[in-house]
């Protein structure tokens, strides 16, 4: 083992020193100084003079999602809040992968994370969400995640409420989207 070791420790400098002596030597004659990320000769003139700002040579910019008091959580709440239908088959997805759904709640979530109750490193408010009852290990049936976000919502009314997928394996959350606003 020692002999093999010894072996590749004198291998590889001389391998490094070979290829490291071939990259200078074409390098140096072919190899052009870095100029920017892309050439001028790319925008014409035309581009240049433009009043508005371009992204690219084709593509015009578009207006950014403006984020204040347009709190976004999860992975769909871009989008309208999703019927009961889209939510089984989004939980039926997450079940066919072996993920294991679980109901999160929170009352403060639209105030996002802060550091309003105390200022030390590594603590932060609303980082946290509430685990509605256990995950729901064993679950074969999105009916069974639908009844439980049903009662979640009649229980916590004024609370936002989202469907976790935990890989039991990775020990890791894998997805989760908001299923209910407050009122």
């Amino acid at each position: 083992m020692a002999s093999m070791v010894a072996a590749s420790a004198v291998v590889a400098p001389a391998a490094f020193a070979a290829a490291s002596s071939a990259v200078s030597t074409s390098e140096s004659s072919s190899v052009k100084a870095f100029s920017g990320l892309k050439s001028a000769t790319l925008f014409s003139a035309k581009s240049k003079s433009l009043s508005s700002v371009q992204n690219g040579s084709r593509v015009q910019c578009m207006q950014v999602w403006n984020p204040m008091g347009q709190t976004k959580f999860e992975t769909f709440s871009y989008l309208p809040d999703l019927t009961d239908d889209q939510i089984a088959k989004q939980v039926d997805y997450m079940i066919q992968k072996n993920l294991i759904p679980c109901l999160e709640f929170d009352i403060n979530a639209h105030d996002g994370v802060s550091r309003a109750n105390n200022r030390s490193p590594g603590y932060y408010d609303g980082r946290y969400w509430t685990m509605w009852k256990l995950p729901m290990f064993g679950c074969q049936d999105a009916s069974q995640v639908l009844r439980e976000i049903q009662e979640c919502k009649k229980e916590y009314p004024n609370c936002f409420v989202r469907v976790l997928g935990f890989d039991n394996v990775r020990q890791v959350q894998i997805c989760g989207f908001l299923v209910a606003k407050p009122n």
